[in-house]
């Protein structure tokens, strides 16, 4: 790196994530460890707030995880992952933490607090008051176990609201849990950070311990946020990854334009020295997302697995910034996709029957690692949830990708005009692949579309 090139502001900002990251790398590994449950403190010293599990200090090293591997997530130098709710993908909230236990992480446990985009009203004191009695039932349930690091009351709260009394009912929870549960801080997480909302939470809300954010391509501008919002507070970043699919560029017909798994292992490892290494005052930490797979907008969107299991580079990369080591076998570079000689970007357009070349263009991150590879056609997804919602994963059409198993393919086009994408995965051999994905739209064969009335 050449210092010259680089103004005085941008090399103190460089500096300060290299020296966050390098003293995070420096604590010693605390595991979780019975009997009875570990005290977590939040502490502020010499105007630095730090966590503290059981005295020692704590920066979260984590991941949002419901159907992923806790073991991976610990062979790569996780040390926590977050949940959304107590009963977490296939396990319930005691086999979730008993897991972690034997896997040396720590929890933030969610609660899963009913929202008003999903009809839920918080002027409603009955309703408000049977969700507390249900949710101190779990924390009671839940609140002793040796891997519990932290409570977080709710999911994107402030996602489609506008009733600002689900404050002071995240206020009662956290009140509540304070007074059977001494020994965890009290959060919630929040789809992005402005100072209206953070007003509302120091007004209504008084008794979290700090707040966590949740922000994907805007994260980068989360350290100038939080000094506009007025937050002098502790917080973790709960959700951060891949470029959301509102925040991208799209086609002419709408779809968005999911970038490839290398371009996001890029992103992933620039946000995070952006956004949250570089803030040693008041950031405890974070969790990627998502250290598993899912369904939105796209099978391979947000997870840093394939459903097929195999670890994308975006793996790779957080493997590093947590340990500074790479992986023996890292992921192979996914350096482009076309399909009739055309990009994302250029709005593809084929006719239905038809035939066209398509590639994909890769290379093997670690020498002597030969890559084989798929393919596969969706049909766009017609989903418009919003906050991680469940979605169907599309439907896919067998038959059209020739052959099945190369770099170069030709791809025939469907009969039935519309939205589709063309999906390209990469494999190494060691549990590791790369993949990219290219909208599309059939057009009517011009004599059909002629034949019309």
């Amino acid at each position: 790196m050449n210092r010259k090139l680089i103004s005085m502001s941008g090399w103190l900002a460089f500096s300060s994530a290299v020296l966050m990251a390098g003293t995070c790398l420096a604590q010693p590994a605390i595991k979780p460890a019975g009997p009875g449950p570990a005290k977590v403190e939040v502490r502020q010293t010499d105007g630095r707030w730090q966590l503290y599990v059981n005295q020692h200090p704590f920066f979260i090293k984590g991941a949002g995880l419901e159907f992923g591997s806790q073991e991976q997530l610990a062979a790569a130098g996780g040390n926590s992952f977050r949940t959304w709710r107590t009963d977490n993908g296939r396990e319930s909230g005691q086999e979730v933490l008993d897991h972690a236990l034997k896997n040396g992480l720590f929890v933030t446990m969610g609660l899963d607090v009913a929202r008003e985009r999903h009809g839920f009203d918080y002027s409603d004191t009955n309703a408000v008051a049977q969700q507390l009695a249900e949710l101190k039932a779990k924390v009671l349930k839940y609140k002793d176990s040796p891997a519990l690091l932290m409570w977080d009351i709710g999911n994107e709260l402030n996602l489609d609201s506008h009733n600002p009394k689900v404050w002071n009912a995240v206020n009662q929870i956290s009140e509540m849990i304070h007074r059977v549960d001494p020994n965890h801080p009290t959060t919630t997480s929040l789809a992005g950070i402005s100072k209206q909302l953070v007003d509302e939470i120091k007004q209504r809300a008084p008794d979290l311990d700090l707040l966590c954010f949740q922000s994907y391509a805007d994260i980068v501008n989360l350290p100038r946020e939080i000094r506009e919002s007025g937050w002098t507070g502790p917080y973790v970043v709960t959700e951060w990854g891949a470029t959301g699919h509102w925040e991208c560029g799209k086609t002419g017909w709408g779809a968005p334009i999911e970038d490839n798994s290398s371009v996001k292992a890029n992103l992933y490892r620039k946000r995070y020295e952006t956004a949250i290494a570089s803030d040693h005052k008041q950031c405890l930490g974070s969790y990627v997302f998502l250290w598993g797979q899912k369904q939105e907008r796209t099978p391979t969107w947000y997870g840093m697995f394939l459903a097929s299991g195999e670890a994308t580079e975006a793996v790779d990369v957080m493997q590093y910034l947590w340990t500074g080591r790479w992986p023996e076998f890292r992921s192979p570079e996914l350096k482009g996709l076309w399909l009739d000689g055309k990009t994302a970007f250029q709005n593809v357009h084929l006719i239905a029957g038809r035939s066209y070349p398509a590639k994909v263009l890769a290379g093997a991150a670690t020498t002597g690692t030969p890559l084989t590879y798929s393919w596969e056609i969706l049909r766009e997804s017609d989903a418009n949830t919003t906050g991680g919602d469940f979605e169907s994963r599309p439907a896919s059409l067998p038959g059209l990708v020739t052959p099945a198993n190369a770099s170069e393919i030709q791809v025939k086009a469907p009969q039935n005009p519309g939205a589709y994408r063309l999906f390209a995965y990469v494999f190494n051999g060691h549990d590791r692949a790369a993949y990219a994905n290219l909208p599309f739209y059939v057009d009517a064969r011009p004599e059909t579309a002629a034949a019309r009335p």
